[in-house]
Formats: structure tokens, sequence, C-alpha cells
């Protein structure tokens, strides 16, 4: 099983899906508040500008969609 990350902020509508799909599909993951400094930290170090943003493994998917993320997942 690959360990999953949720990088996310207060009000993103599209955190919130990625949240309800994970938990509704029974995925273990950690949410980080991206406005904290340890979740700032980590997303400046890879780049990312917009959110969420999902670290899979030792990849990361910027942006949602659920099909992305089931192959991400399982490759």
């Amino acid at each position: 099983m690959k360990r999953l990350v949720l990088y996310v902020k207060d009000k993103c509508p599209h955190c919130k899906e990625a949240q309800r799909y994970l938990d509704a599909k029974g995925y273990k993951y950690r949410l980080t508040n991206a406005k904290m400094q340890r979740g700032r930290k980590e997303l400046d170090a890879i780049g990312a500008r917009s959110l969420p943003v999902l670290k899979i493994g030792d990849r990361y998917m910027i942006g949602w969609n659920p099909s992305n993320f089931e192959k991400m997942y399982k490759s």
C-alpha cells in the first residue's frame, strides 16, 4: 500500500472533492494544510502552485482527477 499525503487549503472545492473521494473509497491518507509552514515548504520544494496536491508514494499529482489518481496509485 502506498503512502498518501493530501495537501489542501480551506475553501478549496477541488480539495474537498478529493477528500470526499478518498474517504468514500476507504483510502488512508495524511491531511496537510498547505498554508501551514510544513505544508508550504513541501509544496514549494516541488514547485506546486495549485491545489490539491496528492503525494502518492514518492510521486506527486497536482490537481484532482479521480481516474488519474487511480492510475498513479496502481502503477
